[in-house]
């Protein structure tokens, strides 16, 4: 919008605005220097002399590619694709668990329908064969080696991620939090003269890089080595340990020789770029030494949004999806305040109507008296009924004892009567 573009330091056309009798033209007041020329890196490196690497022999421009936009997403999805693609297949043997003539004795005989090894005299005879569920059976769904174990990925993800991830790797707060030790680093990006390049024994190498100030990253890797947990240490990688800074050049003369035998370093060819090298295990902000020729070249190949790629065919470097990233500064900005609608007032709230009679509190508020009023009902209850109690009682006392209850007459109706005795007749008379 226009307000977003005058914001981020675009030229704002005039504004109108319309009254009821005059017309009038406001002009938008234009961003101070300092805003619309806003620095996004810095523009030049330090190179530093490989022999005596606390001189500087001079400097060099930022490539382009180094303030790409950031796209950890897009790194850690190529990163976990192309990482398949050097598995090799494998699988259990075919036959596994059918290497017996087993059949099925079928129904009839008060047994499942699982195939039995056939024989007798033995205890395999008549054992279930073959099923996953068995001894000796195949395992259920077994692999094979036509699984998919490839991933194809766009030239043009890759080549993104690698901008990204190289980007990331000129930015101090990632390349600390991916757990590089860079204290005494100078700076970053890390460039050094070309002499490195022709640097043949590791020993000199080892004293270049710890006078770069990369002695704290490399005990840091030294020190991590630890054995492999699991089944690998058995299978030809039994140490494991973290990755150190990766040393890019542009010619080798000697260097990959006498880098390959120090713990955790790395090197790279600047025309072989690898996203696994840049970013281990998907994290980009991975601490790289650059050599001069190599640093000069990432222009070469990467060009710029203007020119695209030179080197690499139909690619241009992404752009960013906001020229100013400070989203804070365009929101609250007279621009873009000026347009948006007034904020809307939450809709008032009722509260919710409670019948008195069930909660005390709010006849507190309606009755202060009804405590108290119940108060005294209650005690004109208890009252009543002590009196109702105690008159039942006296009844009790006066009417209800002995035998003359109502209970003890009606039972003497059912009472057996002695029969009554039969006179004898006179046989005399």
């Amino acid at each position: 919008s226009r307000a977003t573009k005058v914001a981020c330091g675009f030229p704002s056309a005039p504004r109108t605005t319309n009254t009821q009798k005059t017309r009038r033209v406001v002009e938008s007041p234009s961003p101070p220097p300092s805003v619309r020329k806003m620095a996004t890196a810095r523009p030049v490196v330090s190179v530093y002399d490989a022999e005596d690497p606390t001189k500087k022999t001079g400097s060099t421009t930022m490539p382009n590619v180094l303030v790409a936009p950031l796209r950890p997403d897009l790194v850690r999805f190529v990163h976990t694709n192309i990482a398949k693609n050097k598995r090799m297949a494998h699988s259990v043997y075919i036959e596994a668990g059918h290497e017996t003539a087993a059949q099925s004795w079928h129904t009839g005989r008060a047994v499942a329908r699982i195939p039995r090894a056939p024989g007798g005299g033995t205890h395999r005879a008549g054992q279930g064969a073959f099923g996953n569920m068995c001894r000796g059976g195949h395992m259920f769904n077994p692999t094979r080696t036509w699984r998919r174990w490839h991933r194809r990925v766009n030239s043009t993800m890759r080549r993104h991620a690698v901008a990204s991830a190289l980007a990331a790797s000129s930015l101090v707060p990632l390349v600390m939090a991916r757990g590089h030790r860079i204290g005494k680093i100078s700076e970053v990006p890390l460039v050094v003269s070309d002499g490195l390049e022709s640097t043949t024994k590791t020993k000199k190498a080892v004293e270049i890089l710890a006078k770069l100030g990369c002695g704290d990253e490399l005990s840091k890797v030294k020190d991590s080595k630890t054995v492999r947990a699991g089944k690998g240490k058995m299978r030809n990688r039994r140490y494991k340990m973290r990755r150190g800074p990766l040393v890019v050049f542009n010619e080798d003369n000697g260097l990959v020789r006498a880098m390959r035998n120090i713990p955790g370093v790395e090197t790279c060819s600047v025309d072989r770029l690898n996203l696994l090298s840049l970013a281990p295990g998907g994290n980009f902000g991975r601490f790289i030494v650059w050599t001069q020729s190599a640093f000069k070249k990432l222009n070469e190949m990467y060009g710029s949004l203007k020119s695209g790629a030179p080197m690499k065919k139909g690619y241009t470097l992404p752009r960013a999806q906001m020229e100013n990233a400070d989203l804070e500064r365009l929101i609250n900005s007279n621009e873009i305040q000026s347009v948006l609608k007034p904020k809307m007032e939450a809709p008032r709230k009722h509260d919710t109507r409670l019948n008195p009679f069930t909660h005390k509190e709010v006849m507190a508020k309606l009755n202060p008296y009804a405590a108290e009023k119940k108060a005294e009902d209650s005690a004109d209850v208890k009252k009543r009924k002590a009196e109702r109690v105690k008159a039942g009682v006296e009844y009790n006392k006066k009417f209800k004892k002995g035998d003359s209850t109502f209970y003890k007459k009606l039972m003497k109706a059912f009472e057996a009567k002695a029969p009554a005795p039969i006179e004898k007749a006179d046989d005399e008379e």
